[in-house]
């Protein structure tokens, strides 16, 4: 596999599990569960430019330019450095024969930057301490985070499957 094509293969592999991860919290969204906002990531990142990482509540912070495109490029990014961190860590042959129990091991082991960094910064504190129901934004984390890594899985499968009929 060529560097091109491993940055291709990490990059839609990324991008696809994101997307499935967006489409579960946009059913949560639908029912009535309140997720993240990725406007408010963006506000943080933007407030990290002048020297503010941690906030007692990112909601009141004073909004900043472009937060919405920003926190969403923002996410995206980060899901495609997931795969690019679990194909380092696996190696490129993950992507032509990729296993979804390692996937989701990964999924679940990216809980860590949202409970230890995210929410602490936002001001929500560590492992959500800091939020009305604790356990419910636990609980929604791994749940969220488990169809992130069933969507690495899926989009590796999915474009796998794809480039192979292509030829």
């Amino acid at each position: 596999m060529g560097s091109w094509e491993l940055m291709i293969d990490v990059l839609v592999a990324g991008v696809l599990a994101t997307a499935l991860m967006d489409a579960w919290s946009a059913l949560l969204r639908r029912i009535g569960v309140a997720t993240l906002d990725y406007a408010l990531v963006g506000r943080w990142l933007g407030h990290i430019l002048h020297g503010q990482w941690r906030h007692a509540a990112i909601a009141r912070a004073a909004p900043v330019k472009c937060e919405r495109l920003t926190g969403w490029v923002a996410h995206y990014l980060l899901g495609i450095g997931y795969v690019a961190g679990l194909v380092a860590v696996t190696g490129p042959e993950w992507l032509l024969h990729p296993s979804l129990a390692v996937a989701l091991a990964f999924g679940l082991l990216s809980m860590v930057v949202p409970w230890c960094v995210l929410q602490p910064a936002l001001g929500a504190g560590f492992f959500a301490s800091r939020t009305p129901r604790p356990w419910h934004a636990r609980v929604q984390t791994v749940a969220t985070h488990s169809v992130f890594g069933m969507g690495m899985y899926l989009g590796a499968r999915c474009w796998q499957s794809l480039s192979t009929w292509a030829g």
